[in-house]
């Protein structure tokens, strides 16, 4: 589903990633972790093709990600759902209207839309909040509009960009529930995040970069650096 092989990107003489070999096959749920400036964000946009390799190769499903032409770019987006911490939310449209707008812009029929809509504002939970605006809503029902906004096209992969970063630890907990269940679903999860208490407990497979470089790969639980603040002091997750 996702491979980088030998994969390396440098900004002038600061290392993004440095040699990077990875395989995430389809139906996985991985975190991937590691302090600030560790290689995470541009892993991420590498695979979105923000931005190009200097060498190696990325493939996504069947799309050949590096290779890609301008043309072709957003029809492999349509593919990768993202989520993000600050939920990204259009303020003067909906929930319903946020969601249906990601369906809008692909122009998916107006009767595909009334019918689907309201299925993807059930599986997250927040049927009940169609009508509510971004301002009137609460953190977690934010984010659990971005979630159905970024699933509602069926896409291959969903990456979840620090997902929990602005919620409350209960909060955080039932957004991961709902992430869980839509991997069960048969998505592809991503999910870069620094809250060491949710990887470590979740018997997912973690995989976590420091300086460019893959340092961890496996279920176990991983207790390097995930913020700038464990390389000085050790720390977790609070």
């Amino acid at each position: 589903m996702i491979t980088f092989d030998h994969v390396t990107k440098m900004y002038s003489s600061n290392v993004g990633l440095d040699d990077v070999s990875v395989k995430i096959d389809k139906g996985e749920f991985v975190f991937l972790v590691g302090p600030s400036g560790a290689g995470k964000s541009t892993f991420i946009k590498l695979m979105l093709k923000d931005i190009d390799v200097d060498s190696g190769e990325i493939y996504v499903g069947d799309y050949h990600v590096n290779k890609l032409s301008n043309r072709l770019i957003p029809q492999y987006r349509r593919k990768v759902g993202t989520v993000f911490q600050d939920f990204k939310l259009l303020p003067k449209k909906t929930a319903y209207e946020n969601i249906a707008f990601a369906m809008e812009v692909l122009h998916k029929p107006a009767k595909q839309i009334r019918k689907q809509v309201p299925q993807i504002l059930s599986l997250v939970g927040i049927a009940d909040k169609a009508d509510k605006y971004p301002s009137e809503l609460a953190g977690g029902e934010q984010q659990r509009v971005a979630i159905a906004r970024a699933i509602v096209n069926n896409p291959h992969v969903l990456i979840a960009d620090e997902p929990t970063g602005n919620l409350d630890p209960a909060t955080a907990w039932g957004i991961m529930d709902l992430l869980n269940q839509i991997n069960l679903r048969g998505t592809t999860v991503l999910m870069v995040t620094h809250a060491k208490d949710i990887v470590n407990n979740m018997d997912k497979r973690i995989i976590a970069i420091d300086k460019g470089r893959v340092i961890h790969d496996s279920k176990e639980a991983y207790e390097g650096p995930m913020e700038e603040e464990d390389l000085v002091k050790g720390g977790g997750y609070e």
